[in-house]
Protein backbone atom coordinates (compact mmCIF):
# COMPACT_ATOMS: atom_id res chain seq x y z
CA UNK A 1 0.00 0.00 0.00
CA UNK A 2 2.82 2.43 0.86
CA UNK A 3 4.52 1.66 -2.47
CA UNK A 4 1.31 2.40 -4.32
CA UNK A 5 0.98 5.77 -2.56
CA UNK A 6 4.61 6.58 -3.27
CA UNK A 7 4.13 5.79 -6.97
CA UNK A 8 0.98 7.93 -7.07
CA UNK A 9 2.75 10.82 -5.33
CA UNK A 10 5.69 10.50 -7.74
CA UNK A 11 3.30 10.58 -10.68
CA UNK A 12 1.64 13.68 -9.30
CA UNK A 13 5.00 15.44 -8.98
CA UNK A 14 5.91 14.51 -12.55
CA UNK A 15 2.51 15.70 -13.77
CA UNK A 16 2.95 19.00 -11.90
CA UNK A 17 6.44 19.48 -13.37
CA UNK A 18 5.17 18.67 -16.86
CA UNK A 19 2.33 21.15 -16.42
CA UNK A 20 4.75 23.85 -15.26
CA UNK A 21 7.09 23.24 -18.20
CA UNK A 22 4.24 23.30 -20.73
CA UNK A 23 2.84 26.46 -19.13
CA UNK A 24 6.27 28.13 -19.36
CA UNK A 25 6.69 26.97 -22.97
CA UNK A 26 3.32 28.46 -23.92
CA UNK A 27 4.25 31.72 -22.16
CA UNK A 28 7.49 31.78 -24.15
CA UNK A 29 5.61 31.32 -27.43
CA UNK A 30 3.23 34.15 -26.49
CA UNK A 31 6.21 36.36 -25.62
CA UNK A 32 7.77 35.69 -29.03
CA UNK A 33 4.49 36.70 -30.66
CA UNK A 34 4.37 39.91 -28.63
CA UNK A 35 7.99 40.77 -29.48
CA UNK A 36 8.02 39.77 -33.16
CA UNK A 37 4.44 40.33 -34.33
CA UNK A 38 4.50 41.41 -37.96
CA UNK A 39 8.02 40.03 -38.56
CA UNK A 40 7.19 36.53 -39.74
CA UNK A 41 10.74 35.26 -40.45
CA UNK A 42 11.99 36.36 -37.01
CA UNK A 43 8.87 35.01 -35.29
CA UNK A 44 9.27 31.61 -36.93
CA UNK A 45 13.02 31.52 -36.21
CA UNK A 46 12.52 32.42 -32.53
CA UNK A 47 9.82 29.78 -32.11
CA UNK A 48 11.97 27.15 -33.81
CA UNK A 49 14.87 28.05 -31.53
CA UNK A 50 12.63 27.80 -28.44
CA UNK A 51 11.26 24.43 -29.58
CA UNK A 52 14.77 23.10 -30.25
CA UNK A 53 16.02 24.27 -26.83
CA UNK A 54 13.09 22.67 -25.02
CA UNK A 55 13.63 19.42 -26.90
CA UNK A 56 17.35 19.48 -26.06
CA UNK A 57 16.47 19.92 -22.36
CA UNK A 58 13.86 17.16 -22.40
CA UNK A 59 16.14 14.68 -20.62
CA UNK A 60 16.86 16.89 -17.59
CA UNK A 61 15.91 15.18 -14.36
CA UNK A 62 12.71 16.62 -12.91
CA UNK A 63 13.47 18.71 -9.82
CA UNK A 64 17.22 18.81 -10.50
CA UNK A 65 19.34 21.91 -10.19
CA UNK A 66 19.87 21.95 -13.96
CA UNK A 67 16.12 21.80 -14.61
CA UNK A 68 15.52 24.63 -12.14
CA UNK A 69 18.24 26.74 -13.76
CA UNK A 70 16.77 26.07 -17.20
CA UNK A 71 13.31 27.16 -16.05
CA UNK A 72 14.77 30.32 -14.47
CA UNK A 73 16.58 31.06 -17.72
CA UNK A 74 13.35 30.72 -19.71
CA UNK A 75 11.54 33.03 -17.26
CA UNK A 76 14.27 35.64 -17.83
CA UNK A 77 13.99 35.26 -21.60
CA UNK A 78 10.22 35.73 -21.39
CA UNK A 79 10.71 38.93 -19.38
CA UNK A 80 13.26 40.29 -21.84
CA UNK A 81 11.08 39.46 -24.85
CA UNK A 82 8.00 41.05 -23.32
CA UNK A 83 9.57 44.12 -21.76
CA UNK A 84 12.77 44.96 -23.61
CA UNK A 85 12.42 43.98 -27.27
CA UNK A 86 10.85 46.63 -29.47
CA UNK A 87 10.65 46.25 -33.22
CA UNK A 88 10.87 49.21 -35.55
CA UNK A 89 9.56 49.70 -39.04
CA UNK A 90 11.23 51.97 -41.60
CA UNK A 91 8.78 54.58 -42.85
CA UNK A 92 8.83 56.16 -46.31
CA UNK A 93 10.17 59.44 -44.86
CA UNK A 94 13.26 57.67 -43.47
CA UNK A 95 12.09 57.62 -39.84
CA UNK A 96 11.42 54.47 -37.88
CA UNK A 97 8.09 53.72 -36.23
CA UNK A 98 8.53 51.71 -33.03
CA UNK A 99 5.98 49.06 -32.14
CA UNK A 100 5.69 49.76 -28.41
CA UNK A 101 3.07 47.66 -26.63
CA UNK A 102 1.54 47.67 -23.15
CA UNK A 103 4.24 45.34 -21.75
CA UNK A 104 7.20 47.42 -22.98
CA UNK A 105 9.32 48.66 -20.11
CA UNK A 106 9.54 52.40 -20.23
CA UNK A 107 12.55 53.90 -18.56
CA UNK A 108 14.52 57.07 -18.80
CA UNK A 109 17.86 57.63 -20.45
CA UNK A 110 19.59 57.92 -17.08
CA UNK A 111 18.97 54.26 -16.26
CA UNK A 112 20.11 53.22 -19.75
CA UNK A 113 23.32 55.27 -19.47
CA UNK A 114 24.03 53.72 -16.08
CA UNK A 115 24.13 50.27 -17.74
CA UNK A 116 26.09 51.36 -20.82
CA UNK A 117 29.22 49.28 -21.31
CA UNK A 118 28.51 47.01 -18.38
CA UNK A 119 28.84 43.27 -18.64
CA UNK A 120 26.30 41.94 -16.19
CA UNK A 121 23.85 39.09 -16.12
CA UNK A 122 20.14 39.70 -16.54
CA UNK A 123 19.61 38.94 -12.85
CA UNK A 124 22.23 41.51 -11.78
CA UNK A 125 20.78 44.20 -14.03
CA UNK A 126 17.18 43.66 -12.93
CA UNK A 127 18.28 43.71 -9.28
CA UNK A 128 20.20 46.96 -9.62
CA UNK A 129 17.50 48.78 -11.60
CA UNK A 130 14.64 47.81 -9.30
Amino acid sequence: MATRLARTAGSAVKADNRTAVLYTYRRLLRATYTAFRGDTPTLHASRKFARDQFRASRDLQSGSEEAGAAMQHVQGVITILRQNIVQGELQSNGNHKLHIHEHTERGDNASAKKMQGSVKSFKEIKGSVL
